[in-house]
């Protein structure tokens, strides 16, 4: 009798021990291209936007892509620079951008696939910009100390581009038909203007756009701004009609689980169960979230992708966040966000116009890019 009694205690001890472990089944799960990793680079934003834009193209064409994040990263550090020499070093020159910087850089140069520009031209298996962005914020550096900028300056720059990540190309075969970078976009029906950048901040008046104030927002990228519950209601109205949404936000606090793929915005951070079971969240509210972005708690970390809803074992509802950085942590470069994460460290969304609730419309649509 002991001996049963004991393998009933070790039966019921081992089915405690395995349900101490949060698990997750898929509500809504949308068509996605394969994780990659940005390496050592500050370039989620070409990523992440990239892999919406895959996305994108398989939602209209159903014609799976794998696009060059490095393609835009070229124009973009060459638009830095002009803003840097124009602003006279008196703004930020780094390897961060914003959701609509890409969209910009693709309305103006297109997108070309992996496969014809790698921006590793040395062959290198992985990416490093660090040396690369010290090299060309000294060479701008070099350029301002000379008082009166020359009228080559771009050549050496853009020589430096041409050493580090490769001259981009003028045309390139896909399937055996030639393309451009901007007859490609056309092709896969990128279209920059049709989409719009919401954010949800009590500082400026809702349902107005205005300049972010953001570190990474160096070409005043213009956001649309909207109550708390309507940016969330967006949302999940997108993905349910089957859009995949560009996400940007926080990912420097103690419940974003980067091992666990796990995003929680717990009431008590220390709690031993983190990531293990349901814990109790944050209430949040538009005031709460406005305070924790006024005293910088919630910043621009990280450009992600949220390609789906999920739901935990208690039913707790979260967004599938596809990430840059490989297949890491328990879910190969999956995240399972929380609502309450979502509501507090979200710093904007990214979709286009035809994913719009009417109740979100803008009587007048300013897109993020108008080329």
């Amino acid at each position: 009798m002991r001996l049963k009694n004991l393998f009933i205690l070790l039966l019921v001890c081992f089915s405690i021990a395995a349900q101490a472990q949060l698990s997750f089944k898929e509500t809504i799960n949308l068509v996605e291209t394969p994780i990659k990793s940005q390496d050592q680079t500050g370039t989620c934003w070409s990523y992440s936007t990239a892999s919406y834009m895959e996305s994108e193209a398989i939602r209209k064409h159903k014609e799976p892509i794998d696009l060059s994040e490095m393609f835009i990263v070229r124009y973009l550090y060459q638009r830095k620079a002009e803003n840097y020499i124009l602003r006279q070093g008196k703004t930020n020159f780094s390897q961060g951008a914003l959701a609509h910087d890409f969209m910009r850089a693709m309305g103006k140069h297109g997108v070309v696939p992996q496969s014809a520009y790698d921006g590793r031209p040395k062959g290198e298996e992985r990416y490093n910009h660090a040396e690369l962005v010290a090299v060309l914020k000294g060479y701008l550096d070099g350029v301002l100390a000379s008082k009166k900028p020359s009228t080559y300056w771009k050549e050496g720059f853009n020589a430096i581009l041409d050493v580090y990540l490769g001259k981009a190309p003028d045309t390139f075969l896909v399937n055996g038909q030639s393309f451009t970078p901007k007859s490609y976009a056309k092709h896969l029906g990128l279209v920059a203007k049709e989409y719009i950048e919401l954010t949800s901040f009590s500082h400026h008046s809702f349902n107005s756009y205005f300049v972010l104030e953001i570190p990474d927002n160096f070409s005043n990228g213009l956001y649309y701004n909207i109550p708390l519950a309507q940016l969330k209601a967006q949302t999940d109205y997108a993905l349910e009609k089957g859009f995949t949404v560009s996400w940007d936000g926080d990912v420097s606090e103690a419940g974003f689980g980067r091992t666990e793929g796990i995003c929680l915005l717990p009431v008590n951070p220390k709690d031993k169960n983190l990531f293990k079971k349901s814990v109790k969240e944050i209430q949040v509210t538009q005031e709460n979230r406005q305070k924790s972005f006024e005293n910088l708690t919630t910043t621009d970390d990280h450009l992600m992708h949220i390609v789906g809803k999920a739901k935990d074992q208690s039913g707790n509802s979260y967004y599938i966040i596809k990430n840059s950085w490989g297949e890491r942590g328990d879910f190969k470069g999956y995240l399972y966000m929380s609502e309450s994460y979502f509501m507090m460290k979200t710093i904007a969304i990214m979709l286009p116009k035809d994913a719009l609730m009417k109740e979100v419309k803008p009587t007048v649509f300013l897109p993020v890019s108008l080329e």
